[in-house]
């Protein structure tokens, strides 16, 4: 018998001085049995960092035609597609003909680098799509926060970021790599 996914309970208090968005969030995230500790607290924290009213969790995973998370609109547009890890160039250009913009975030550390040099000369024509590097050491620290129950705050100010579970308080480390295109 197939263990099933867990049920994680996320509060999560978003303060995004850049953005002027102050809210917190009751996140209820479905997490697969083989997903490590990394890949969920960098899903949370794509949240975080994205974090609006209807920011979404999609299947993701076991779902192959839709993001980790992503914003539609009432009539089926997808605003925000948020990819994560190092997914085939192929993936984030059919998701840039499906939404508005589409977010990948890195955090493999050396293999994301190595990813991005293969992949950046393809990747630089796509004008909706931004890429942003997050630290590994960083997912690493949020990695030692992950449980089944958690309480997050996430500030954002000035480009930089820091997560605090009430223990601890973690500096993000987070680099753009490509922008958006000018329109």
């Amino acid at each position: 018998m197939a263990i099933g996914a867990t049920v994680c309970k996320v509060t999560l208090s978003v303060s995004d001085i850049d953005r002027h968005y102050y809210a917190e969030h009751r996140l209820t995230v479905s997490r697969e049995p083989s997903e490590p500790d990394e890949r969920f607290m960098a899903r949370v924290l794509a949240f975080a960092l994205n974090a609006d009213e209807d920011l979404a969790f999609a299947r993701g995973q076991a779902e192959a035609d839709e993001p980790e998370l992503w914003r539609r609109g009432y009539d089926g547009r997808i605003g925000l597609w948020i990819e994560l890890g190092l997914p085939d160039p192929k993936r984030l250009r059919k998701a840039s003909a499906r939404a508005d913009e589409v977010l990948l975030y890195l955090y493999h550390g050396r293999q994301a680098g190595v990813w991005w040099e293969q992949n950046c000369a393809g990747l630089s024509a796509i004008g909706k799509l931004r890429v942003v590097e997050i630290d590994a050491a960083s997912v690493r620290s949020l990695a030692a926060m992950a449980a089944r129950a958690l309480e997050l705050s996430c500030l954002v100010q000035d480009g930089q970021a820091w997560v605090d579970d009430g223990e601890d308080r973690i500096e993000l480390g987070l680099r753009t790599l490509k922008e958006l295109a000018a329109e």
